[in-house]
């Protein structure tokens, strides 16, 4: 871009130096500000003076930063929107028992309040009938009586039971709520938009080390390479790979990448970085896009004495085994309270004492301020048919509540003190991205801030905690799922860190020692996607299905850790699910549920076999299946149910299955890897061969099949 039409200022200087040259507004054509500088592209031919003419790598930077925030603005409104319209979409044309049988609404609930509980008022809304849904806890959710689209109502999922939800609420919720016929769907949560959209704003002007970071994750600059650090005592025992990492990590000044498939202690070694941070005295960011990974962070760091941790969200949103790590549940205890708690007493008494005076509507006021209120009261005067005494008591009630307001203010202003002592005295601050952007977290930097699963989340969604530290660490793995993206824009699926693993500039370091599965099972995936770098630690390269009895199904033999069961001798036999868009298998279904039962007898656990397909329309029909045969405590999900889990078995059921060979988004190399790689010592998958061998990667997989010895294919 050639930048002679344009000129360069001080940001609150632009407009004085527009009229000293004469330009009007109108022939702005462009404006991008960053850093205190703002920089003018003109349109028409104007005659600027030397001390204003823009240096073009100044240009060249305030640009980056300006199309780039407004890039990914119009990007997460999208995103929003899609979001929102998607919900609001479904709320219109399904009724509510279509969206109860896709997982998304629950109906017929009676609410029973239960009391309030770390400043939320929780509620338990139970019915007779089983509940079966998609709905989980930390799910936002709209609350009705029966019409979806009249409510505004909102409340954030803290438990799902077989006959009951229980949900938080920030206000106390209306008395209708212990009404019968109380409807639940699954919404959007706002805020987390808006806490990106602001952050993207404020990494316009950042000074220092935050600038520095931000410029090198924007690529203008380059982060210096690290130096690795020594480390005289180690929490864990780490494979070399790991120890590298913690050195590297340790040793940069600036940015760090860990690559970490599959079971390579990912977890295990940005908790060692944290704790070594700690011991040289950093104040610590632990962060992740999921409130499980945040969680999982948490009660490893927990495990370590003497640790001072502060998990801030959402208590809804907390794993409740860790509920005493919450801020919240932090701030129960901290000192304040008893304060807060008789400026609370007082404000009930105040609140008495006004309730003994008329309140000044503004029917009443007719057009009159407070203030004017006041004065005619001191006077001990009416005005516009309001009499002296009258006007007295509005203003008395008006006094009463100028007081109320002052001590409110005071409880949020020690409130507020209270939690940023809480949040700097810790060691580790633990939080979602969202959190990190919260007003509990505002004005709080860190020495290091280290992001787990980064290669899940929107770009805009890592910005937040990375732009809040000296130093940033990411970990995660660019070959698992991408971010979820509902507007199926190909920007936000490309995760910061998938960018930034790309950037030769970018130092990283993969883990290459996996203690999940049996060798076997890794291998595929790892020829897929990690060019045969994983190896399978000793402890677990060889492990087997420990079975009671020898198995009369060939596809149980322990000896053979993956298995294909072909379905190609049936007719096709994909449908789409009645007034959906998601396709089932019944035929792969009756083989599943038929291999879980033998399973069983054979003597494995129900909690260590799992069951994984990529259409929620079979998810149901699994689960159904399973229920008829009294199975219930078998976890059936979709891919992205699984990401980060692991089970001894694990079955897939790829559904497709008919004449023209589309496959859809199973052919996604990434979902194929997430899905393959939960298995510890059985990987069973069904699937049309017809169908799946022409597609990539299925076309490598058949290969692979005959080529593996362990691995077997066998038609049914």
């Amino acid at each position: 871009m050639e930048y002679h039409n344009c000129l360069v200022t001080k940001s609150d200087q632009a407009e004085r130096v527009m009229r000293s040259l004469g330009i009007p507004a109108r022939d702005v054509e462009d404006r991008c500000e960053a850093d205190g500088w703002v920089l003018l592209c003109l349109r028409g031919r104007h005659t600027i003076p030397a001390t204003y003419r823009a240096d073009p790598e100044r240009a060249k930077r305030l640009c980056r930063i300006e199309h780039y925030i407004r890039e990914y603005s119009r990007l997460i409104d999208i995103e929003r929107d899609a979001q929102m319209q998607m919900q609001l979409q479904e709320i219109r044309t399904l009724s509510g028992r279509e969206r109860e049988r896709y997982g998304r609404a629950i109906l017929g609930l009676k609410g029973k309040m239960l009391g309030r509980k770390l400043d939320y008022y929780l509620v338990r809304l139970g019915r007779e009938q089983h509940i079966e849904t998609e709905i989980s806890s930390g799910d936002i959710v709209l609350v009705s009586r029966g019409d979806s689209l009249k409510s505004d109502l909102t409340a954030t999922v803290m438990a799902v039971g077989r006959y009951f939800v229980e949900l938080a609420f920030s206000e106390r919720p209306p008395k209708w709520i212990s009404q019968e016929e109380i409807w639940v769907d699954l919404y959007v949560n706002d805020v987390t938009f808006k806490r990106m959209q602001q952050n993207l704003e404020q990494m316009r002007h950042l000074e220092g080390q935050q600038r520095i970071i931000r410029d090198i994750l924007l690529d203008l600059r380059s982060p210096k390479p690290a130096q690795p650090t020594q480390i005289e005592e180690w929490h864990y025992r780490l494979n070399p790979s790991q120890q590298d990492a913690v050195r590297q990590a340790l040793g940069s000044e600036e940015l760090f990448l860990i690559h970490g498939p599959p079971g390579t202690g990912k977890t295990s070694t940005s908790v060692e970085i944290i704790l070594q941070a700690r011991r040289r005295g950093m104040h610590l960011l632990a962060t992740a896009d999921s409130n499980v990974a945040v969680d999982n962070i948490l009660s490893k760091l927990i495990e370590q004495k003497g640790v001072r941790v502060v998990r801030v969200g959402h208590p809804a949103r907390v794993d409740p085994r860790l509920e005493a790590y919450t801020l919240a549940a932090q701030m129960e205890q901290h000192p304040v309270q008893k304060e807060l708690e008789r400026i609370r007493e007082e404000i009930e008494s105040l609140r008495s004492q006004r309730d003994h005076y008329p309140k000044p509507t503004p029917g009443m006021l007719r057009g009159m301020s407070q203030e004017r209120i006041l004065t005619l009261a001191q006077k001990r005067k009416g005005m516009r048919g309001i009499s002296a005494e009258t006007m007295q008591a509005l203003a008395e009630w008006i006094k009463i509540d100028q007081k109320i307001t002052t001590l409110f203010d005071k409880i949020r202003r020690k409130e507020f003190d209270a939690i940023q002592s809480i949040l700097k005295e810790a060691d580790v601050v633990c939080a979602t991205n969202a959190m990190v952007g919260s007003e509990q977290m505002e004005g709080l930097h860190f020495d290091l801030v280290l992001i787990d699963e980064a290669g899940q989340q929107i770009e805009p969604s890592t910005l937040i905690p990375a732009l809040r530290g000296k130093r940033v660490v990411m970990a995660g793995d660019h070959r698992q799922l991408p971010p979820t993206v509902i507007s199926e824009n190909d920007i936000l699926k490309r995760s910061l860190f998938e960018r930034l693993m790309e950037e030769d500039s970018v130092q990283g370091t993969m883990l290459q020692i996996q203690y999940r599965m049996n060798e076997v099972i890794m291998d595929f995936p790892n020829r897929l996607m990690y060019d045969g770098k994983l190896i399978a630690d000793v402890s677990v390269a060889h492990r087997t299905l420990a079975l009671s009895n020898p198995p009369e199904h060939e596809a149980l033999l322990p000896e053979y850790p993956v298995v294909f069961l072909d379905t190609l001798s049936r007719p096709e036999a994909e449908q789409l699910a009645p007034r959906s868009t998601s396709y089932e298998n019944l035929y792969e279904a009756e083989q599943t549920v038929m291999l879980i039962k033998a399973l069983l007898e054979y003597g494995v656990d129900v909690t260590e076999i799992g069951v994984i397909t990529p259409y929620l329309a079979q998810v149901k029909r699994i689960r159904k299946a399973l229920e008829a045969e009294g199975i219930a405590d078998v976890e059936v999900k979709s891919v992205d149910g699984f990401q980060g889990r692991e089970k001894e078995v694990i079955l897939i059921s790829l559904v497709r299955s008919n004449i023209a060979r589309s496959i859809g988004f199973v052919s996604d190399s990434r979902r194929l890897n997430v899905a393959m790689t939960r298995a510890k010592s059985k990987l069973i998958m069904i699937g049309d061969s017809r169908t799946l061998h022409p597609n990539p990667p299925f076309d490598r997989f058949f290969e692979w099949l005959q080529q593996e010895k362990q691995a077997r294919l066998i038609e049914i």
